[in-house]
């Protein structure tokens, strides 16, 4: 959702915002150190940044990318295009909630024609669990973006929501180019 303005973009997509030149040098390095991982499948955002990391990905690997709409970014619906302080704002109108209840509203409430973290929470996890059941076996290359991929790790682990908000205080989300492995139980 976030990018070199810093403004919300997320789908659909209002602002052009590829990526940049160290963001495509720091994928070509992951996708070298990818091929050791024997990918089977590559299945992506269908958003611009990540699908250009996608098909930075497939040259090296020599793979296809299958794009998914539901690894999208958070939807912040009516806030899309905004400061990213506008949108925080949207959960705590005076800037004074502590972390715990900030995040706990982003469970709860969605702006104007977006979701809330439990629906992002619910596409994801559905999402895996379909890839899983139908590629049994594989090894998946998802491509996708910082918080959705942090709630599939929540939902995955089943991470209660203090320990959710402690990975994003303790700065311990996905980071851009970072590779994780997942296990599907």
């Amino acid at each position: 959702m976030r990018n070199v303005e810093n403004v919300a973009a997320c789908w659909p997509e209002k602002i052009y915002s590829p990526l940049t030149e160290k963001g495509e040098k720091q994928i070509k390095g992951v996708a070298k150190k990818i091929k050791k991982e024997k990918i089977d499948l590559i299945f992506s955002s269908d958003l611009l940044r990540t699908k250009q990391t996608a098909k930075i990905i497939e040259r090296e690997l020599k793979l296809k990318s299958k794009f998914d709409k539901r690894l999208r970014e958070v939807n912040v619906g009516i806030l899309n295009g905004k400061l990213i302080k506008e949108v925080g704002r949207f959960w705590d109108r005076e800037g004074k909630l502590p972390p715990l209840e900030y995040y706990l509203r982003r469970f709860q409430v969605a702006p104007p024609k977006g979701e809330n973290y439990t629906d992002i929470e619910k596409r994801m996890y559905g999402f895996i669990k379909e890839i899983d059941k139908k590629y049994q076996g594989k090894n998946i290359l998802i491509i996708s973006h910082q918080r959705p991929l942090t709630l599939l790790e929540k939902a995955i682990y089943n991470y209660d929501f203090k320990k959710f908000v402690k990975i994003i205080f303790e700065k311990k989300e996905i980071k851009t180019g970072e590779l994780r492995k997942l296990l599907v139980k």
